[in-house]
């Protein structure tokens, strides 16, 4: 480990040196030539040809307040139908900003907006939530964090701080600490809700609604229950044993993660990205390397390409494992259970002797990857490949064929394409529902323009089809990685980069296919060496907003199969 250190410290004293355009350093100019080239030049130089537009940079159009809703509701019916993301933003003197991406989900074409307003003190936009079930949820969180009232959300609460908070804390100008001491009561959940109605006149009335009826008999699961894998509270109104709504409550283990790297130079945020979705790290940190590198014009070699995408499809596959394991556990399958943690333990083995670490990785960085290939690692992933197949075939000796299993998994928890779509569930979910929404065949990045496989997509919708997808994508991995592990290129693991990194002037947005869909990373730079806005598209944030869809009129019991197949991660859905 000394060793490792010493040499990065070398290479950080060599990049402080002058050094050539190329990876090899120019030798030293004769002493003679250093006074020629310091001489006036006899004529001036020709200008610099102007630099070429990142491939992820974003060049939204600009949509006032009063036009927003029937822009988007044009953008909506000529086929946008999925709302990737939506950013707010605190532009200071300029406004806040609501940022939106929509996409065709037939075409794959795709648009940017945003609307800005300028009075803070009472900020209005008009809401999409009839365009989109998904900005609901997203709507509540750019209101938490900005103050921003969306007219006609039939919600507007919090949705990760406190009800009591003071404040709005992603505003540039919000006193924190100072507006909320330390509290040591419990929280106050609210019964309540207000809507903002705008009326035909343009004036604005609040209009409270009940969140559950008054004769609605409501459940607490969580926040500490096993069945809701995290630090997760719905809030469920039953009629006997049928779920009439869930009310999901979260926040309870927000950190920060988008305020905090504000602060952090763009090396330093790198280390935040494993602790959002912990199964899928390998992804998260490739995603905002991968937009770093885009938005600064670097290009690393074809090894650190294979080597990520090997990486990231043994993450997946660590990912599905754990998946599988949990939903055993979760209907009492102990043996199961046990069977896929034995093999799991294969792969962070793996991952130990590489990264060093066996869940928080730390293996991308800005320009490859932070240390080459274990010399067993070829081989290891080699004799883990055969293995791992001939188990999945296990898997479904002991579990999948399983009559109680099948009885609560087909039929449950039923959820459309048009509705997968419409809450933004990407990954094994949506293809679950026969949405192709596969970023690594609609949009390959990586190594995967260089591989063959399958999407694999299924139509039922239901627990079942969930649970079959991920078992199906661990067979897909594997043959993803057979194809590159025996041709891993020469070349370096890792370009050499300034010491001192800073992202042109614009905003940028590269995405990734997660172990739980599409996770991707916006930043808003000022040309500065940390992020002016940093926000991550969360794969699981969609998941927890369809479960109250998904469950509705299904027994208690149920809730406990459907949110285990939909597969969601808290730490993600928190951030």
């Amino acid at each position: 480990m000394s060793d490792e250190i010493k040499n990065l410290n070398n290479e950080t004293a060599a990049q402080t040196a002058p050094k050539a355009t190329d990876a090899t350093a120019a030798p030293a100019k004769p002493a003679a030539a250093s006074a020629a080239a310091a001489k006036p030049a006899a004529r001036p130089a020709a200008p610099a040809a102007p630099a070429k537009p990142a491939v992820n940079e974003l060049k939204p159009r600009r949509v006032e307040a009063d036009k927003l809703h029937e822009e988007m509701k044009r953008l909506h019916d000529e086929g946008m139908d999925f709302l990737l993301n939506l950013v707010g933003v605190d532009r200071e003197d300029d406004g806040l900003a609501v940022v939106y991406q929509v996409e065709n989900t037939t075409t794959g074409k795709s648009d940017c907006v945003e609307c800005v307003v300028t009075d803070r003190e009472n900020p209005q936009i008009p809401s999409v939530t009839d365009l989109w079930d998904i900005a609901h949820t997203y709507e509540r969180e750019a209101y938490d964090f900005y103050g921003i009232v969306f007219t006609n959300h039939p919600d507007m609460r919090r949705l990760f701080m406190r009800e009591d908070w003071v404040g709005f804390p992603f505003r540039k100008d919000d006193k924190t600490e100072e507006n909320n001491p330390l509290r040591m009561t419990n929280e106050p959940l609210a019964d309540v809700t207000t809507e903002y109605h705008l009326n035909e006149d343009g004036t604005v009335t609040p209009v409270e609604h009940t969140i559950f009826d008054k004769d609605d008999y409501v459940v607490n699961i969580g926040p500490q229950h096993p069945s809701t894998h995290g630090v997760l509270h719905f809030r469920v109104a039953l009629e006997g044993e049928r779920i009439r709504k869930i009310d999901p409550v979260l926040g309870y283990i927000h950190r920060g993660v988008e305020k905090i790297s504000e602060s952090m130079t763009y090396p330093q945020t790198l280390a935040l990205t494993d602790r959002l979705d912990y199964l899928g790290a390998m992804q998260n940190r490739h995603a905002l390397c991968m937009c770093i590198e885009q938005a600064m014009g670097v290009e690393v070699s074809d090894r650190v390409q294979v080597i990520r995408t090997i990486m990231d499809e043994l993450q997946r596959i660590d990912s599905h494992i754990l998946f599988f394991s949990c939903l055993c556990q979760d209907m009492g399958a102990t043996t199961a259970f046990l069977y896929g943690f034995r093999d799991r333990e294969k792969l962070l083995d793996i991952f130990e002797e590489t990264c060093g670490g066996r869940l928080i990785l730390n293996y991308n960085t800005i320009g490859g990857v932070m240390a080459d290939l274990h010399p067993n690692f070829v081989k290891r992933v080699k004799e883990f490949i055969p293995y791992m197949r001939k188990n999945i075939q296990e898997y479904h000796d002991i579990f999948t064929g399983n009559v109680i299993f099948q009885n609560r998994a087909k039929g449950v928890g039923v959820l459309t394409k048009e509705q997968v779509i419409s809450f933004g569930c990407t990954g094994g979910t949506g293809r679950a529902s026969g949405w192709h929404n596969d970023l690594r065949k609609l949009h390959p990045y990586a190594a995967y323009d260089r591989v063959k496989f399958n999407e694999v997509v299924r139509t039922e919708g239901d627990s079942f089809a969930r649970y079959m997808i991920r078992l199906d994508e661990i067979l897909e991995s594997l043959s993803i990685i057979e194809q590159l592990i025996d041709n891993i290129p020469e070349g370096n693991y890792r370009e050499k980069m300034k010491p001192i990194i800073k992202l042109p002037a614009g905003k940028f947005y590269s995405e990734v296919e997660g172990s739980r869909g599409r996770f991707g990373v916006y930043i808003e730079s000022k040309g500065d060496k940390s992020p002016y806005r940093l926000h991550y598209r969360s794969t699981g944030l969609p998941l927890v907003a369809v479960m109250d869809t998904a469950c509705r009129n299904h027994m208690i019991a149920d809730l406990i199969t459907i949110g285990g197949t939909v597969d969601y991660v808290v730490p993600d859905v928190d951030r």
